[in-house]
């Protein structure tokens, strides 16, 4: 394991690391007490929370309006957070992570408890996305974890191994935060050793200078950054052209993101609407000269 504390190239082209470690239980989906937050292995363990919103028609994925429907945005949003629960489950069996989703709004318990069963639940609480952030790094820190990593809810096709680098960047000595930043400008992950409010003051939130924002806050503080490979969030109609390009056209279709997870369960929805939604159709069709060089890495 290298620990390296540096602004890493931000780019998905990157060998895969060889990983070996041990298999961490996880619990049955449910919403806990504080006290049950707590790890269940004497190892310390790396509390991993998938920052989730429930699948509402006309709450979730608008900006995929059109080419998807309303409804067929909050489906696509149900895909993703099954495979990403899914792919934060296969680093669990290679790092010891506790898995959880901080879920909004409130009172959609069920609705994540049936589709996540393997994950613990979260109240997120909060707001907005800032809030968020500082309410489920504290609960989780607060229940005695020795590292806590925030995940989006956008970026299906994350490699397992960029999960795995983060969990392990956070075992390596001295404070640190770990970002992963993303292609649009924004970071798909945050990890702490220890709570530090002020990466998430004066950040302006959903817009293309989080991820530069978040770095400046940390040398403010001397806090020292570890930057793990860029990905990308599908989260408008270019990022899903370029998911249907990876997903549905086969490895090396995207050609600076490479070795990403399967997704399956979003490879199988976009496969079927495609067929289905002739307005999505035409819309991929279109999108079929998508270059990868589109999504060039921006530079730090």
């Amino acid at each position: 394991m290298q620990c390296l504390l540096r602004l890493a190239a931000r780019t998905g082209r990157r060998a895969a690391t060889a990983v070996t470690g041990p298999a961490v239980p996880i619990s049955p989906g449910q919403s806990v007490s504080a006290s049950r937050l707590a790890p269940q292995t004497a190892t310390p363990s790396c509390a991993v929370a998938i920052m989730a919103k429930a699948s509402v028609g006309g709450a979730v994925k608008t900006r995929l309006v059109p080419p998807l429907s309303y409804e067929e945005a909050a489906a696509f949003n149900t895909c993703c957070l099954s495979d990403i629960a899914a792919n934060v489950i296969a680093a669990a069996q290679i790092e010891p992570i506790q898995a959880f989703v901080a879920y909004s709004p409130p009172g959609s318990e069920p609705f994540f408890a049936a589709l996540l069963p393997d994950l613990q639940l979260l109240p997120a609480k909060e707001p907005t996305i800032g809030r968020s952030l500082v309410h489920a790094a504290q609960r989780l820190f607060a229940a005695d974890y020795g590292s806590v990593c925030l995940v989006n809810a956008d970026s299906p096709t994350l490699p397992t191994r960029v999960l795995v680098e983060a969990v392990r960047q956070l075992r390596c000595p001295g404070d640190r935060v770990v970002l992963g930043p993303a292609a649009d400008g924004g970071y798909y992950l945050i990890g702490l050793k220890q709570f530090h409010r002020r990466l998430f003051e004066d950040i302006d939130w959903s817009t293309e200078r989080v991820f530069r924002q978040t770095i400046a806050r940390a040398a403010e503080i001397d806090l020292a950054a570890a930057v793990l490979p860029e990905w990308y969030d599908v989260d408008d109609d270019q990022a899903l052209a370029l998911l249907a390009h990876e997903l549905l056209r086969g490895p090396g279709a995207a050609t600076v993101y490479e070795d990403g997870y399967p997704a399956p369960t979003t490879a199988a929805f976009l496969r079927k609407l495609s067929a289905t939604n002739g307005g999505l159709k035409r819309f991929l069709e279109n999108s079929a000269a998508l270059k990868a060089a589109d999504f060039v890495p921006r530079s730090g």
